[in-house]
């Protein structure tokens, strides 16, 4: 007889529970999936194989090629996974916010500092390339929105280089699946101090131009940035 009820899995145990989750929602994006798995793990037992011929020992062969099946199979897994979810949300308003604020290092994200009732956004980065506006929608209505961020920041930002980046598929557009390595290969401009103080000045900027209506919704103050 059990004293406690057992609550939720934790540690390891919750992240072992996700992989059927995550598997499952894959593959509804995904129909390659398995097949791609099966090939990976199929590569990595070779490849194990072939050592172990190498060396003449099949204890080796196994001792290699299980481990080498399954670090293929979990790196195949995850870069699916990953092409899943942004094939899910490609298109809909608000994706490429959705991937700028999952980079991982030093970039500071401000959603929709434009847009357009047709939800047409420009989203700001600032990284050390310096400012990079990243424009999703229309791609007409998007390079109207581009320039003129451009140009409203420009003074505030000085010599910090300012980036226009249109996310789609047409021409001089950048696919939402390389939105996050086209901003990781731009020239870097700035260092780790200067990131937060570049943002900070043009967060001011922002608050000094938009000032807070009449009203219920005005009354209510503007929380402090971290």
């Amino acid at each position: 007889m059990r004293l406690m009820a057992e609550g939720p899995p934790t540690g390891f145990r919750a992240r072992l529970a996700q992989y059927p989750v995550a598997f499952r929602n894959t593959k509804a994006v995904d129909p390659r999936l398995v097949a791609w798995l099966v090939g990976a793990v199929v590569v990595g037992l070779v490849l194990g194989l072939v050592i172990g011929y190498l060396l003449g020992s099949w204890v080796t062969a196994v001792a290699v090629g299980v481990p080498l099946a399954l670090l293929a199979g979990l790196a195949v897994f995850g870069w699916r996974a990953q092409r899943a979810a942004l094939l899910s949300i490609e298109g809909r308003p608000g994706a490429a916010a959705a991937v700028l604020q999952a980079m991982r290092g030093r970039w500071l994200v401000t959603p929709a500092v434009a847009a357009t009732r047709k939800q047409d956004f420009v989203h700001r980065v600032v990284g050390r390339p310096g400012v990079v506006l990243v424009g999703e929608g229309s791609p007409a209505r998007v390079a109207s929105l581009l320039k003129q961020e451009k140009r409203r920041i420009a003074r505030a930002a000085g010599d910090v280089p300012i980036h226009e980046v249109s996310v789609g598929n047409g021409p001089d557009q950048v696919p939402l699946q390389r939105l996050q390595a086209h901003l990781a290969r731009l020239p870097r401009a700035l260092k780790g101090q200067q990131i937060g103080d570049l943002d900070t000045r043009l967060s001011a900027l922002r608050d000094q131009e938009l000032p807070l209506p009449k009203g219920p919704i005005g009354n209510i103050r503007r929380p402090k940035r971290r």
